[in-house]
């Protein structure tokens, strides 16, 4: 008898149906690939077998093939329009859903050229594909955002931790697309950040703007150990770009610090636990009264990031609440009064993934924004969770539309949970887009690095890079010889040239990272080991080398190097007499995810770029990282 499959592919239709009387059950296999025999009718459009299939074979539609395709991405690959139809009117198959590629059935049709599929697609959700967006808009470690708006600027601050420069400042015109272009702290000096371990420094920080003034604050993180461990730093500047004044750091427990500024003038500091308020200078330098509890929460389990506005007689206050894994959420209370008993939402949470198959997971820690045409929207923070069921990313930064019901709740995208697909806001601004960067970043403008720049670190001459180590490897706290791009795509690859002058340094390497964190990264590099110049190739988790090795060459002044991801998998390449020569294949670097290692604070994400170990200074040229996204 044929299995199933064969039958599937031949659409013979009686012989489906004399299958599935003798195996009810016989729809639920799936291929080695991961595509269950639901899909593979699907894929055939026959539409009076997928009929069959769907209104009389024991059978769950909500099924997922191993790349998140629904039946409707296998229908749309058809091409048959009326298989499409019966898959989204009757079985209600969104038109939205991602895969965990990003790829909606929608843009599936766009890029198969399904023209007829597009048009209804276009018609079904009422906005073209250019009339779209996806989410995240800020894609890699951009988490716990905070965003204020000036006439038709939006600015918006995410978390750095231990990464200097600190805290970085974004704009946009559109809330699509967002630009760096400044940080709230450029001098080393005024960081701190020199013997904090990773996954410290500068938390969950907000932007606020008042009297001609932007205001930044945020939690600084100090290690487990000492007193205090959370201070509140302060810092402001009349431009968003900076610079930015010496910050000031306010001696109050707790974390996600927020300024709200009252209809009086006065000015209010609000911390974790639950939603607390105490009163600030107008310059935000000094507390000038003790701390009150305005509201715990709805879900009462880690509660943080409280955010305030005002809007037609409430205070309204948002809260992230569940912990910062699956379950995170968004929920709102309300009050007449400032410090008055707020209500909960009879609608909390008004923002959560309830769908852990989904693409997006782990969204919270939101704020809202007015547009000037009276809109309202929420960013707030996310995971994507990869085929590889890890979310190497970091968090990331989504962006929603809020509607607000009869009583004055505000709703996040109707209550259906974070977005894929998204319609774009309709905003009247001379210009769309974010504000170009500002020249005086300098290296900052592409680079990232950890603990702060020492004097001298890092110099251009012309188009070359170079680092000065400072003869300290990258697991050590006190290293900062590294420059880091954070990682905004699963599949990606980077490359350098690299030349070292070590006059005699002894053992030294120096090339490319993929880096989490001075307990998790892997190295590609030239090195000298004993005198004897080769390629080096390392993976450190937790506290060692778990596995390194070392390839001598004849000439090692010198060096091309490339590094190419898919997902886990990472491989290491160096060229060697004009080819491409394999040097290691890593299969599993879930080392590199928060999740891929319990071991300190793991908040940030993957990063990659180039680094130097030992007392010697590494020339690099050529550096480019791209992304290399696969479709599923």
């Amino acid at each position: 008898m044929k299995d199933i499959f064969e039958i599937i592919r031949s659409q013979d239709l009686e012989g489906l149906k004399k299958f599935l009387e003798q195996y009810p059950r016989g729809l639920d296999v799936a291929t080695e690939d991961g595509v269950w025999a639901l899909h593979a009718v699907m894929d055939q459009g026959d539409l009076d077998m997928a009929r069959f299939v769907t209104e009389y074979g024991i059978i769950n539609m909500n099924l997922l093939d191993r790349q998140g395709n629904t039946v409707l991405h296998h229908g749309v690959r058809s091409g048959n329009l009326e298989l499409v139809r019966y898959l989204t009117e009757r079985v209600d198959s969104p038109v939205d859903q991602a895969n965990l590629h990003g790829v909606t059935p929608y843009d599936l049709a766009v890029s198969l050229g399904k023209r007829e599929i597009q048009a209804y697609f276009e018609e079904r959700l009422g906005a073209s594909a250019e009339e779209l967006y996806h989410n995240p808009v800020c894609r890699g470690m951009h988490p716990d955002p905070s965003i204020v708006r000036v006439g038709e600027d939006y600015y918006m601050v995410n978390s750095s931790f231990m990464y200097f420069p600190c805290i970085p400042v974004s704009h946009s015109r559109d809330l699509l697309h967002w630009q760096v272009i400044g940080y709230a702290i450029t001098n080393p000096e005024w960081a701190g950040l020199e013997s904090l371990e990773g996954g410290r420094g500068y938390w969950a920080p907000d932007i606020s703007y008042y009297e001609g003034s932007f205001y930044i604050t945020a939690t600084y993180r100090l290690n487990e150990g000492g007193l205090p461990q959370r201070l509140q730093m302060v810092t402001s500047s009349k431009k968003p770009e900076g610079p930015y004044c010496e910050p000031v750091f306010l001696e109050e427990e707790g974390i996600d610090p927020s300024i709200f500024t009252d209809l009086d003038g006065r000015r209010y500091m609000l911390l974790n636990r639950g939603a607390r308020i105490f009163e600030i200078s107008g310059d935000g330098r000094r507390i000038l009264s003790r701390p009150e509890l305005l509201w715990y929460g709805q879900n009462k389990k880690a509660s943080e990031g409280p955010h305030m506005i005002y809007k037609d007689g409430y205070y309204y206050l948002f809260m992230a609440e569940g912990g910062t894994g699956m379950g995170h959420r968004i929920t709102v209370a309300r009050s007449r009064e400032l410090k008055g008993v707020y209500e909960s939402c009879p609608y909390n949470p008004i923002l959560r993934q309830w769908d852990e198959k989904r693409l997006i997971q782990c969204c919270g820690h939101g704020m809202p924004v007015e547009t000037q045409d009276g809109q309202w929207y929420m960013v707030y923070l996310c995971n994507r969770i990869s085929t590889s069921g890890y979310a190497v990313l970091g968090r990331e930064t989504c962006l929603d539309p809020i509607t607000w019901t009869a009583d004055g709740w505000p709703l996040v995208n109707s209550l259906k949970g974070p977005s894929e697909l998204q319609r774009k806001p309709k905003l009247s601004c001379k210009e769309a887009g974010g504000r170009k960067q500002e020249e005086n970043l300098g290296l900052w403008s592409q680079w990232c690095t950890v603990r702060g720049a020492a004097a001298d670190t890092y110099e251009k001459q012309g188009e070359e890079l170079l680092i000065h180590g400072n003869g300290k490897d990258l697991n050590q706290i006190g290293y900062n010889t590294v420059l880091l791009k954070h990682q905004t795509d699963f599949c990606f690859e980077i490359t350098a040239k690299v030349a070292v002058e070590n006059d005699g340094a002894g053992d030294w390497d120096a090339g490319l990272t993929c880096y989490y964190d001075e307990n998790s990264y892997l190295k590609l590099g030239l090195a000298c080991r004993g005198g004897q110049p080769g390629i080096l190739t390392a993976e450190y988790v937790d506290e060692g080398y778990v596995t390194e090795s070392f390839l001598p060459l004849s000439e090692g002044g010198k060096a091309e190097l490339r590094i190419v991801t898919e997902h886990l998998k990472r491989t290491l390449y160096y060229r060697h007499k004009d080819q491409w020569q394999q040097a290691a294949v890593f299969d599993n670097t879930s080392y590199l995810s928060s999740e891929g290692l319990k071991k300190g604070k793991r908040f940030t994400g993957a990063a990659a770029g180039i680094y130097v170990n030992g007392a010697v200074t590494g020339r690099f040229v050529e550096i480019e990282m791209n992304s290399a996204d696969q479709e599923g």
